[in-house]
């Protein structure tokens, strides 16, 4: 793999973005392509370090994982639900991420996928922050199991590099009538199945390319990405509350029109 640098690089992007609907992964493709971030070992890279940003997530978020583990043991209704929603809402990245795994490890080299997918997606944002007004959820307890199980298949979307899984999972969210808060948290707790098993079944998947050198990266990737989305999680939820997501809209647009215009040159 490459120098210290890159890799700590690449760790800050990850935590900076996991969370935000921006695209981690299109963010991680770009700048790898324009720190020459290559080798056999690069792909499962950018998909392990999001291991960081799930414990990230653990920990932020720890009394209310607490709360909701003793609440199984008392078969407490609230954290029945919560658990429920989560899973069912997992299932059907889980099933098609593993069937499907070749072809976006495939598009995780697509450089160009993910500067299209920025501006679309950033225009699909800003269409449904005008469409939806109605609110119907206000909070991960109170989600029906047929909105769980939605914002689940549209969360596999985000398989293509660029749409961002927070983002298809915030958005869909909102068009089911999800409060904009719920949705932030719901994403990101649906992030830590979802990606643990990414990130699990893409080690798995490559075991015999990675040496030592390969996992001793991911290991300072994973640490910086962990200790960046510690601080962004938290201050995600207020901006959302105060400022809406335009604001992660138009940066998409202006990010990936420059990616489409540099790959076009280059």
């Amino acid at each position: 793999m490459n120098d210290l640098f890159t890799i700590i690089l690449l760790g800050i992007i990850e935590g900076l973005t996991e969370f935000l609907p921006v695209s981690s992964t299109g963010h991680l493709i770009l700048a790898s392509e324009l720190l020459g971030f290559t080798g056999e070992g690069s792909a499962a890279f950018k998909i392990a370090i999001q291991l960081g940003a799930i414990m990230a997530v653990l920990v932020a978020y720890r009394q209310r994982f607490w709360n909701v583990g003793t609440g199984l043991l008392r078969k407490d209704a609230d954290s029945i639900a919560f658990t429920r929603n989560i899973i069912v809402a997992f299932f059907p990245a889980m099933l098609i991420g593993a069937l499907a795994y070749e072809g976006v490890r495939q598009l995780l080299q697509s450089p160009m996928t993910v500067a299209v997918a920025l501006v679309l997606g950033g225009i699909v944002i800003l269409a449904i922050e005008r469409m939806v007004k109605t609110v119907k959820v206000n909070s991960v307890e109170a989600m029906p199991l047929r909105t769980a199980l939605a914002i689940g298949v549209v969360q596999c979307i985000a398989m293509i590099p660029g749409v961002s899984r927070s983002g298809a999972t915030i958005m869909g969210a909102l068009l089911m009538g999800v409060e904009r808060k719920t949705a932030a948290e719901f994403s990101f707790f649906l992030a830590v199945p979802t990606m643990a098993g990414a990130t699990v079944y893409a080690l798995w998947k490559d075991r015999a390319l990675l040496t030592f050198d390969d996992l001793s990266a991911i290991s300072i990737g994973l640490v910086t990405a962990f200790v960046v989305a510690l601080v962004v999680v938290k201050a995600f939820v207020a901006i959302v509350a105060r400022y809406g997501f335009a604001p992660f809209a138009w940066y998409r647009i202006i990010i990936g029109s420059i990616a489409m215009i540099w790959l076009s040159i280059t």
